[in-house]
């Protein structure tokens, strides 16, 4: 049941990609179209059939791979990969749907993100470490050629940085995994076995291999010094791979912090958590102040994932109940809220030719402008500053509940980045959709109605969750509750 959402999309990409006969860029769309829906239908059928009450894993996969090395193939799904599994399927169908037709290799370019795809969900499902690590690995190849080759101008320049930058995270999580195994002296790197041998490490070897994971990860999410390569990215990106980007791949590196430091080393976590509590306060404050200073619209929402990604890490240090849950909850929040902003600018840049916000004014003109998408960025934005009735909201509040009796003063701190939010949001709603239609970006073409359906159903999803959030709660709190106890 779970190997289906690695292996389906994987062998359809590589049959895209690879097959010798003729396959025009219309057909191979569809059929990119036709997985990718079937995906997320198929992980929506196992949520449904996922027992919210049970703290174990369920759907579970398991033979042994390669022996020699204690590689186990191991599967499971529990409440916390379950919503990032559908998450994973919504957005890769949307990005595969907002692709333009005539976009140039197609093959080659859908067969890359059906390997995205599947390589992020085995990354969701792994429970053996070094199975985790081919996963993580796995996912680095196709983001790295997706960038480079259909990027912007400095393209190159924006995909070597993100590949050096991700291999340095992929070296430190592969040691560290190695020394918790070779450490503990356990014959296999199978998860529940590394688990219970984890704990049993003197303190002083939990840090330094808890060090690794941390900055590993760090990395990937990205926290403030290594968000360098982010910016750089998402702004080179086009605009389905940023949406990729910012809405599921930036998980891996939270969801390994939950997964391998919060619950494989409790005790060193613990040791540590006032300084990754500082660190978090570091990360938004920095993130929501550069985003503030930014006249390109994509690279404001990039810099808004820097401090929104501050937020899980704040959440994490505390290892509440409540904070763990309300993790799970910012990551699909953060994954629904980017999408739709990347998506909005993508529409923005693709009709104006322009993202500059000292260029654009008045899109929100009935007649001439993007009236449409200018409304749907209102509730992104909205979306994203914390406003009631939004899942950014109902996501930031129990963040803020959670860490507020454990870390009070960097707890304050962070929701001064909620108020920054709104400043730099603001100015981009102001500059761009606000005030007279600016004379460089007049006669704009229509926004047809296939072209705004993905923002549509983000939107919705934003504003359902946002008002019923215990769906995606009850989802994880059994699981992230049981690491609380083991914590």
């Amino acid at each position: 049941m779970l190997s289906a959402l690695i292996l389906v999309p994987i062998i359809i990409g590589g049959i895209i990609g690879f097959w010798p006969g003729d396959i025009t860029a219309k057909i191979a769309r569809k059929i990119a179209l036709v997985v990718t829906g079937g995906l997320l239908i198929w992980s929506l059928v196992l949520m449904f059939q996922f027992n919210p009450g049970d703290d174990g894993l369920q759907f579970r996969e398991s033979w042994v791979w390669i022996k020699a090395i204690g590689l186990t193939y191991n599967l499971g799904i529990d409440g916390i990969s379950m919503p990032l599994l559908v998450l994973n399927g919504l957005l890769t169908a949307i990005a595969l749907y907002s692709t333009d037709e005539s976009i140039e290799r197609p093959r080659f370019y859908y067969a890359l993100v059906l390997l995205l795809n599947g390589g992020v969900a085995g990354a969701f499902l792994a429970q053996d470490l070094l199975l985790f690590f081919l996963f993580y690995e796995i996912e680095l190849i196709p983001l790295y050629l997706l960038i480079a080759i259909w990027g912007g101008q400095r393209r190159g320049y924006a995909a070597t940085k993100f590949l050096l930058y991700t291999a340095i995270s992929g070296i430190l999580i592969l040691a560290s995994f190695l020394g918790l195994v070779f450490l503990s002296g356990s014959a296999n790197f199978a998860y529940p076995e590394a688990r219970n041998m984890s704990s049993l490490l003197p303190l002083g070897r939990q840090l330094l291999l808890l060090g690794g994971i941390i900055i590993g990860f760090g990395i990937k999410i990205p926290l403030v010094p290594f968000h360098t390569w982010l910016p750089d990215a998402h702004v080179e990106a086009s605009t389905p791979i940023s949406i990729l980007l910012a809405g599921i791949l930036l998980k891996l590196g939270t969801y390994g912090l939950l997964r391998f430091g919060v619950e494989l080393f409790p005790e060193a976590w613990t040791y540590l958590g006032s300084g990754l509590a500082i660190w978090a306060v570091v990360s938004v404050i920095y993130g929501a102040l550069n985003a503030i200073c930014q006249r390109d619209m994509k690279k404001m929402v990039a810099f808004s994932s820097v401090a929104h990604m501050g937020y899980i890490l704040l959440a994490l240090a505390a290892a509440t109940p409540l904070s763990l849950v309300s993790s799970v909850l910012q990551m699909v929040s953060h994954g629904l809220i980017s999408g739709l902003l990347f998506f909005l600018v993508g529409i923005v840049y693709k009709k104006t030719g322009s993202r500059d916000l000292d260029t654009l004014n008045g899109l929100f003109n009935r007649e001439r402008g993007l009236p449409l998408i200018g409304s749907l960025m209102v509730v992104g934005v909205m979306a994203s500053a914390g406003i009631p009735g939004m899942v950014g909201f109902i996501s930031e509040f129990l963040i803020f509940r959670g860490s507020l009796p454990v870390f009070p003063v960097q707890t304050i701190l962070c929701m001064i980045g909620t108020g920054l939010t709104a400043v730099y949001f603001l100015i981009l709603l102001d500059r761009a959709f606000f005030g007279r239609l600016s004379a460089k970006v007049i006669n704009l073409p229509p926004v047809n109605w296939a072209e705004r359906t993905p923002g549509i159903i983000l939107a919705i999803l934003i504003v359902i969750l946002g008002v019923q959030p215990g769906w995606l709660l009850h989802l994880s709190e059994t699981t992230t509750a049981a690491i609380f106890i083991g914590h």
